[in-house]
């Protein structure tokens, strides 16, 4: 009351420029109680004033929500034709969104926001801080009641969850404000909407003081988040950076003086003045034992208390506004064609004649004054969810047994990613690209082939080197000793183009290692082909000339006429275009050639040169495998000819190793993955090839350098035993 009577003296003071020769009057009715709040409506409607002789034109309170609804619901019903008029109702600090509604409360104004705003920034606020698990407590008023509903309403929208909801009243038990305690501090959301009026919000903090609540963040209502005075020494843990949107402070100007200036009178009005002079400065203005005589003189410079600093005058703003709004709104009416202002369009009214229903308010904008702090007493800013961000690498499922904030995440399955937080669904890359190690980017397949700087690639280059420059100094010791009998007596013109055959077996190994192109995977595998069946031709060439040979120690016998060096070189040729037409067939109608395989593995590719045609690859091998069987059987049987000729055995093993190389070789090659396929056909050259050097060339060597008294005609005949004709 005192405020409005300040106020409202205050306007009449300053708005000299508005309703010039006319004064605004006012009349103060007590809002408490359902009588008084009739009474103040009929008088209200029926202009009964006694102080004032005009139509009161609006009414300016109640800052309650519950109640401004009360008097909005008794006004309504005296609204009747018989009246001929609807009273305006304008509160400075009834929020409550439903009051908005204009089909039920059409004669309702304010200068304080809709609680729908400051349930949207609140909604704004947690989302900022992605404070999406939280708890409300509220009192069970209209205020309260309205405001929880709704923001819980537009929570959904925004994604934020409610974990609980629970309504305190002054009248709780104590067994109630034990559970309420007990669910705010066993909660995981961190953040506490506290939705109530100050007098709820005095008496919950009373019950809460004790309960041992620490650690939350709490949210707090216009009504009550200013209200330093809460926060008292016992609440400290409780409040401590509680936060919210409140009614922005203001400077009234011209009100600082006035209150300066102020001085209590005679007048009826005056008494709630000449009330607060005396509680102000401890006087009285009438005779008493207990106190000084007030004389009207006192400063009010000398006093600081709420009255006095004009930064607090939050709600006193908004009555400012809404006696000024009533005003202007008179002032506009008033406003009519006249002499002096002829271009208005508005005929002259009568200020006896302006009925209620036209005086109308004006907007006014208010400005955001925020401050943080955090609860807690902790620096970073609280983390209140249900459950953490689904990271990229996941992809978020709604679990339908919970609320929306409690949903779950699921790693992406393979070959899939997910680049953003809280995915809703998982990306499969493209065929060429896997997934990195947190999938949440496609990168591009890593390749595999056999290469030179690899270990086992290296190993394998080494041994190949190595069979060239053994196969090149076999030839050598037997170019070197060509004119001794154990290089004559072994055929030495097949000698040296089985060791040719054998550098060129070492060789094409070679073309396997290394990034397969066009021209490699073309001649790695006709140029093994040919090359091997040189080398079998020679050797199985060797084998048949043992044969005759022995046939020719025979008298009478004249079998070598028939297998001599033409027959032997033309024997080898054959066998040789034989492989020769295969590869040719092979390279024209389905050659191999370079394939990026994708299947073997899903998170690299492996670079392979593909068969093309598998007829013409197995045809080449089935023909190698056809001639070394054949010179081992012919090798077998001369497994047993005389010393002299011992050749045969060398020949049968070196055919053995050979024949069991690759036949070891197929199962290996089929079940071998990627690069590892080469390894195996590489190794399978190299250990036959070895195979044939070291058996047949290695025991020669050893007796042309280590044992040279046997390398001689003498020697070798001696070892031929004497055959009875």
């Amino acid at each position: 009351s005192l405020t409005y009577i300040i106020i409202l003296s205050f306007c009449t003071y300053t708005y000299s420029k508005l309703l010039p020769g006319m004064t605004l009057g006012y009349r103060l009715y007590n809002g408490c109680g359902s009588e008084n709040l009739v009474r103040a409506a009929v008088e209200a409607v029926n202009g009964e004033e006694q102080s004032c002789k005009s139509r009161i034109q609006a009414l300016l309170g109640h800052s309650s929500s519950g109640v401004s609804e009360d008097i909005n619901t008794i006004l309504g019903p005296l609204s009747i034709p018989q009246v001929r008029t609807l009273l305006h109702l304008v509160s400075h600090l009834s929020t409550c969104a439903c009051l908005s509604d204009k089909k039920l409360y059409p004669t309702f104004f304010r200068t304080v926001p809709s609680d729908r705003f400051q349930i949207i920034a609140l909604l704004k606020l947690m989302e900022y801080f992605d404070w999406r698990w939280v708890g409300i407590i509220h009192s069970p008023s209209m205020y309260a009641t309205q405001a929880t509903t709704e923001f819980i309403k537009e929570a959904k929208k925004e994604g934020i969850c409610v974990e609980y909801m629970k309504s305190f009243s002054r009248s709780s038990t104590t067994s109630d404000s034990i559970t309420t305690a007990e669910i705010i501090r066993s909660s995981s959301s961190k953040v506490v909407l506290l939705f109530m009026s100050l007098s709820y919000t005095k008496a919950f903090l009373k019950i809460m003081e004790g309960r041992n609540i620490t650690g939350k963040q709490w949210l707090g209502s216009e009504s009550w988040i200013t209200q330093t005075d809460l926060a008292s020494a016992t609440r400290k843990s409780i409040l401590q950076g509680a936060m919210g949107f409140a009614i922005p402070e203001a400077s009234i100007p011209g009100l600082a003086e006035f209150l300066l200036n102020l001085k209590p009178s005679d007048e009826p009005e005056s008494a709630m003045i000449r009330a607060f002079w005396e509680d102000v400065f401890h006087c009285s203005f009438t005779p008493s034992n207990t106190s000084a005589m007030c004389n009207g003189t006192e400063d009010l410079r000398t006093i600081s208390n709420d009255y006095t600093d004009m930064t607090e005058f939050r709600a006193v703003n908004n009555v400012y506004k809404a006696v000024y709004a009533v005003a202007h709104a008179l002032h506009a009416l008033l406003q009519c064609r006249n002499a002096s202002n002829p271009t208005t369009g508005k005929q002259c009214v009568n200020m006896k004649d302006i009925q209620p229903k036209q005086v109308k308010g004006k907007n006014f904008k208010l400005n955001d004054i925020t401050k943080i702090i955090w609860g807690g007493n902790h620096v970073e800013i609280p983390r209140s969810v249900c459950r953490e961000p689904c990271p990229p690498g996941t992809r978020k499922a709604i679990n339908k047994r919970k609320p929306i904030c409690c949903f779950d995440c699921f790693e992406c399955p393979e070959g899939t990613i997910s680049n953003q937080t809280n995915a809703p669904e998982c990306l499969i890359c493209p065929p060429e690209f896997w997934p990195n190690d947190r999938k949440d980017q496609c990168l591009p397949k890593p390749t595999e082939y056999l290469s030179y700087k690899e270990i086992m690639g290296a190993l394998l280059t080494i041994f190949c080197c190595l069979g060239v420059f053994l196969s090149l100094l076999t030839s050598i010791i037997f170019l070197v000793h060509k004119e001794t009998p154990i290089v004559k007596a072994n055929n030495s013109e097949l000698s040296f183009l089985l060791l040719f055959s054998l550098k060129l077996c070492f060789l094409c190994s070679l073309t396997f290692i290394g990034r397969p192109s066009d021209w490699s995977c073309m001649l790695r595998h006709t140029a093994f082909g040919i090359t091997f069946v040189l080398c079998i031709s020679c050797v199985l060439g060797k084998t048949i000339v043992v044969l005759m040979a022995f046939r020719a120690t025979l008298p009478g016998s004249n079998v070598m006429k028939w297998f001599g060096p033409p027959q032997q070189r033309l024997s080898v040729l054959a066998f040789t275009l034989v492989q020769v037409v295969i590869c040719i067939l092979w390279l024209t109608i389905n050659p191999p050639f370079p394939n990026r395989n994708m299947n073997y593995y899903k998170e690299k590719i492996i670079l392979e040169c593909a068969l093309g045609s598998a007829i013409g690859f197995w045809a080449v091998l089935g023909y190698i495998g056809l001639l070394a069987l054949m010179c081992f059987i012919l090798a077998f049987l001369a497994r047993k000819l005389p010393d002299s000729f011992n050749e045969a055995k060398f020949i049968t093993f070196s055919m053995l190793i050979f024949c069991a190389v690759w036949i070891t070789f197929i199962p290996a090659y089929v079940s071998s993955p990627g690069k590892f396929t080469v390894a195996v056909e590489i190794f399978a050259i190299l250990a036959s090839s070895f195979g044939l050097l070291i058996c047949i060339f290695v025991p020669k060597c050893y007796i042309m350098i280590f044992k040279p008294e046997q390398n001689s005609k003498k020697h070798m005949m001696g070892k031929i035993p004497s055959r009875t004709l």
